[in-house]
């Protein structure tokens, strides 16, 4: 039976349905739109997994006729670029955030990718989505998607980079801008970042079919050639109209490591008990499942794009020393399993040429060219003034053997200053130069570091090798500067 009700109660209930009708009509109207006027700002500036990213792009490095430098060669435009701005410096991460608005402008379907706890701090001021990876995956992650490594720092910070890399064969090019201490590793200065950028990311964009020096390029490189429209590669450079091509390809110098293997007293490798140095610093992923073991110690030769390498690797040096405690450490030094001799001293350095302007030459060590394949031997604090400094052939297996003189103390060994553990009676770190090797899909091995050109007009191209290289002894080392002289 229906319910009836009086003309003022039909008013009052048109009235309220009339109300429903018009809440519904707008809230289908606000549907119906766009609701980026909602969600833009927090959308644009989260943070995104550099999982999702696309896989590396493995650049070719091509032997130029003039130099010992090697030329730079992108088979298709980088996409992933990692920004390690240098830490606990707040002007450098203004100009970080100065350097990603300009790539995200001018440079389009770029994915900048930052270590996480810088992600965290810079992403409010991006107005667009960066990437980043958890502490444990970033070895992992960033060896098989990172295509540009750009760093905004000192030596320091080409350290902490290269460190990224030190359990991986293939790190990418890096590209270094001067903002530290010291910069003697550092090519660029930032104010030159436009340009500087521009050139490593269009090196090699535009190449003549008779220069191709492989199949793999020459089909990446072929819609350049034929002129075919690529909306997400280099013609989509805002104020960019053409490619560099081959005459103006950014500069590449690779920088030799070190392998380094840590044994225990049993000769088993210990190297997934290496910690780093600071919170800083990205584990190697590696606790709990020991990948570096002495059975594998050629499984990694194989690897693909940035598979795991049987050792870690040091762009510096590996030091041993005696810590805090006040006794000289006793160390045996083998080199190439013939004992060469009984050190006693603070400690013992190997280091690359790159590492001879380091810590090696603070020790009295000497200096390396980059380009001389070798590994130097250097004393620390020796107690034998007739203990002087080695320089050996690259490929030189040097083994450091704590002697049992040491009285069972614990000795720390460092990588690179990023990696630290310490050894006892009869453990072994074994060290050698890391091998480059021209493989189908490029260069393998050393850290290649993006080279300014040189201005000098030099047929036989030995100035384009040497002129940052001298500019830094003389201006940044002051080498055999004169007593009493003005600045």
């Amino acid at each position: 039976m229906s319910r009836l009700c009086c003309p003022a109660q039909a008013f009052a209930l048109l009235n309220t349905t009339s109300k429903v009708t018009n809440i519904a009509r707008c809230r289908l109207k606000l549907a119906a739109q766009p609701w980026r006027a909602f969600s833009v700002s927090t959308n644009r500036r989260q943070i995104l997994d550099v999982s999702t990213l696309s896989n590396r792009i493995v650049p070719h490095y091509q032997q130029t006729k003039t130099a010992s430098l090697l030329a730079l060669h992108w088979p298709e435009p980088p996409r992933n670029i990692l920004l390690m701005p240098k830490l606990h410096a707040p002007h450098v991460t203004v100009s970080a955030v100065e350097f990603a608005k300009h790539i995200h402008n001018n440079y389009p379907g770029l994915n900048l990718v930052f270590e996480s706890h810088i992600a965290h701090t810079i992403h409010k001021d991006l107005p667009f989505p960066i990437y980043s990876a958890a502490p444990a995956d970033t070895t992992a992650l960033y060896a098989d998607k990172i295509d540009l490594v750009t760093t905004m720092g000192g030596d320091g910070t080409i350290l902490r980079a290269a460190s990224l890399f030190s359990s991986h064969f293939g790190v990418p090019p890096i590209l270094a801008f001067s903002m530290g201490t010291l910069g003697f590793l550092g090519e660029w200065k930032f104010d030159e970042y436009k340009r500087a950028f521009r050139e490593c990311y269009m090196s090699g964009c535009s190449v003549s079919t008779e220069d191709l020096g492989d199949p793999h390029t020459r089909t990446a490189t072929t819609r350049a050639i034929d002129g075919l429209p690529d909306p997400e590669g280099w013609d989509s450079v805002r104020g960019n109209g053409k490619c560099m091509g081959l005459n103006r390809t950014s500069k590449i110098l690779l920088r030799n490591r070190l392998r380094v293997g840590i044994y225990d007293s049993e000769g088993r490798n210990i190297n997934e008990h290496i910690l780093p140095t600071s919170t800083a610093e990205p584990s190697l992923g590696l606790e709990g499942e020991p990948v570096f073991t002495a059975q594998s110690s050629t499984a990694g030769a194989a690897g693909g794009r940035g598979g795991n390498s049987p050792y870690l690797h040091a762009i510096n040096e590996v030091s041993i020393d005696r810590g805090s405690h006040p006794h000289l450490a006793i160390i045996d030094i083998f080199v190439n399993g013939h004992f060469l001799t009984e050190a006693v001293a603070d400690g013992i350095l190997i280091s690359t040429p790159t590492g001879s302007t380091a810590y090696s030459l603070s020790a009295g060590g000497s200096i390396v060219h980059p380009l001389v394949k070798s590994l130097l031997i250097t004393p620390i604090s020796p107690r034998s003034l007739s203990f002087r400094p080695l320089v050996l052939p690259l490929h030189t297996k040097v083994v450091l053997r704590l002697s049992k003189r040491n009285r069972g103390r614990e000795l720390p060994v460092s990588i690179d200053g990023k990696r630290r553990l310490g050894v006892t009676i009869g453990m072994e770190v074994r060290v050698e130069g890391e091998k480059l090797e021209r493989t189908e899909d490029g260069w393998k091995g050393g850290v290649p570091c993006v080279i300014r050109a040189s201005n000098k007009n030099d047929s036989e191209g030995f100035g384009e090798d040497d002129d940052s290289w001298v500019g830094g002894l003389n201006g940044l080392l002051k080498f055999n500067y004169p007593f009493g002289s003005g600045s």
